[in-house]
């Protein structure tokens, strides 16, 4: 089997944050809902998502198995003692000030559809397959895309301002629109523009549209009317692109809720905030997890 491994430091620093008094792992029962890294173990807090001024964040490293475009290829994530961890749930969303951790899953221009192995322990990033074969999107995807960390899309519950439409059991997309082409498993930090609606056969799976940090237009961005301005026609191509990309292969294009546009930086963070709630709760258990790894 063949196995590479890469080290890459996730963004963030040790300060002080609003604690409970008794840390918990992963590995047992919270108190309270929201959470910050902290000396390497979850810490819940009272407060709410953004209560945090900075987070610890580890070092992490990389580690595949198996060869890339097969359907044994795994990339896991492990942290310095070379014990996996899970992309999904051990490494933190938020780093303050309104930044969070990125995950890439699908390198910009790339056809491949890969994704967070939600089922499989240590939720390693995987090709997505479809009737045992590795699937693909009809074109290249022409922004990095990938995950939000700690977010959850809950099946369960309808959203009253997108049609009732439930959530798509699944971590929050990202899709990063800025100039560099990452690779699988980066962890960037960017910075929330706007978000869309996606609706896909009924289930709500939205898109936040962010830009990292270290890109050249970062700092001219801050909300959906600066990347219409920086980056003129990409919230409409990213729109059509995840409408249209199911249609070579006879479905129905995918529709879009909230005036069929891209809602505003705060209403990005209302979702963020919103799935990262969700997710607290299906790490507590409170929540029915199916066949979800909570590990």
């Amino acid at each position: 089997m063949a196995t590479a491994t890469r080290a890459m430091a996730v963004a963030g620093q040790t300060t002080s944050c609003l604690l409970s008094k008794r840390p918990f792992t992963l590995r047992q029962k919270p108190h309270f809902s929201n959470l910050c890294f902290y000396n390497k173990r979850v810490v819940f807090s009272s407060k709410r998502l953004f209560s945090c001024s900075a987070i610890y964040n580890p070092q992490v490293q990389i580690k595949e198995e198996g060869l890339p475009e097969t359907l044994d290829y795994r990339l896991f994530f492990t942290d310095n003692s070379g014990k996996k961890v899970s992309p999904w749930h051990d490494i933190p969303l938020q780093i303050g000030d309104g930044i969070f951790n990125f995950i890439v899953e699908i390198p910009k221009e790339t056809s491949a559809k890969m994704e967070v192995a939600t089922g499989e322990l240590y939720t390693p990033i995987k090709q997505d397959t479809k009737k045992g074969k590795l699937r693909y999107y009809p074109y290249n995807i022409n922004w990095n895309y990938g995950l939000l960390p700690q977010t959850w899309e809950d099946p369960s519950f309808a959203h009253a301002e997108v049609d009732g439409a439930l959530g798509d059991n699944d971590p929050v997309d990202v899709v990063e629109i800025g100039q560099t082409q990452r690779k699988i498993g980066d962890v960037l930090k960017v910075k929330p523009l706007g978000v869309l609606a996606m609706i896909d056969e009924g289930e709500l799976d939205w898109k936040i549209v962010a830009i990292s940090l270290d890109d050249p237009k970062a700092s001219l961005v801050n909300d959906v009317d600066d990347v219409e301005k920086h980056f003129p026609g990409t919230l409409t191509a990213i729109r059509d692109w995840f409408r249209d990309y199911k249609t070579p292969d006879g479905k129905p294009a995918n529709k879009f809720g909230l005036g069929n546009k891209a809602a505003n930086k705060d209403y990005a963070l209302k979702v963020i905030t919103e799935t990262n709630e969700s997710w607290a709760k299906l790490i507590k258990r409170s929540t029915f997890a199916g066949e979800l790894s909570l590990v």
